[in-house]
């Protein structure tokens, strides 16, 4: 039942992208005392978000659920913040496996493996492969985002008391910070919140809704286990075309830590990063792709490509100008379908192989 306004009090209708009048200008006066607002109109809308929901939802399960994800969000980026120029791997297995199996030897090895690099590791933060990678990691370099469960789910002691550590109550919170914060994610064998993180990161790259990043489904040599469910992709997902054959370039199956390593460090050798600017795709790129090895991608890719785009090089455009860090970077614009993502991965690839 929602709540009705009186003569005395009547409820006042509020927009996000126009005008809402003293009400406006009382938020404004709201930032301006409490200072230290930066993008205001973003925390505007947040605002009016806070209000709309106050005046239309009377559920007070609700309005906890939208109290606490933007507690939990606005705590994440807190936390992230300080470290947004450091790469990160997240890094996901089973919380049951134990310190001498062989995944969580494995595992160790990739957490100081890629400290090595200078990447910094997420975990869930849990004991088992979660643990093993945040010891070889080291606290300095390690995030823990745990989950408030009633059983398994407890902060191990590489990360108790770390100050880069977040208890999340709800898991589609934690979940975006998982794969928003990550440069790379690398899946080691586990159990069910293993498999939703694969499938999960797995979607999400193949329908372009988190930009592209190396995929890495990890495990020891003589290990069955992502065997088995690749082969399950194969028979019960591609050979009835629910997934195409090309969606098989969005991640890698190793077997070694050397091999992970190499395959994220690759993937950067030039490549910096993506954004969509209107209907074009920049792939910002740390050097220069040569103009034959251009006209080279331009032809090999031509079917990722809207009919009668191109791909071209480009300097930075002047919607970029929020990110005037990478100004200088050169880049490619591709008139991408925006639908052919693992086709993107491979053209990716093919860009750090010049």
């Amino acid at each position: 039942m929602k709540k009705h306004g009186t003569e005395s009090n009547p409820i006042m209708p509020l927009h996000f992208h126009q005008s809402n009048g003293p009400a406006d200008e009382l938020i404004y006066e709201l930032m301006e005392m409490v200072g230290g607002i930066r993008q205001s109109e973003y925390i505007r809308e947040m605002i009016i978000a806070a209000l709309k929901a106050g005046q239309e939802d009377e559920d007070r399960a609700d309005l906890r659920l939208m109290n606490t994800t933007l507690k939990e969000m606005r705590f994440t980026g807190k936390i992230f913040g300080p470290y947004r120029h450091v790469k990160k791997v997240t890094v996901f297995g089973s919380a049951r496996s134990r310190s001498h199996d062989p995944a969580c030897q494995m595992a160790r090895q990739l957490g100081r493996s890629l400290r090595e690099e200078g990447y910094m590791v997420i975990t869930g933060g849990g004991p088992g492969i979660m643990q093993a990678v945040n010891e070889g990691a080291g606290a300095d370099y390690s995030f823990g985002i745990n989950i408030r469960l009633p059983f398994e789910q407890k902060s191990n002691p590489v990360i108790e008391g770390n100050p880069k550590t977040i208890t999340y109550k709800y898991f589609f919170n934690r979940k975006v910070a998982f794969i928003k914060e990550a440069h790379a994610v690398v899946l080691l064998p586990g159990g069910f919140g293993t498999l939703d993180e694969a499938m999960e990161t797995l979607t999400l790259v193949q329908t372009g809704k988190r930009n592209m990043i190396p995929l890495i489904f990890l495990e020891p040599s003589g290990s069955s286990y992502w065997n088995r469910w690749l082969d399950f992709i194969r028979m019960e997902l591609l050979e009835k075309d629910f997934i195409n054959p090309e969606d098989f370039k969005l991640f890698r199956h190793l077997h070694s830590v050397e091999a992970a390593v190499q395959n994220i460090r690759q993937f950067y050798r030039r490549f910096h990063s993506l954004r969509y600017i209107r209907e074009h795709l920049l792939i910002r790129m740390r050097s220069e792709v040569p103009l034959p090895e251009i006209r080279e991608i331009s032809s090999r890719f031509a079917d990722i490509l809207i009919p009668g785009g191109t791909i071209r090089a480009s300097c930075s455009l002047p919607e970029e100008s929020d990110e005037p860090e990478i100004a200088h970077l050169p880049r490619l614009i591709l008139d991408f379908n925006r639908h052919s993502f693992g086709r993107l991965r491979e053209c990716i690839d093919t860009i750090n192989e010049i």
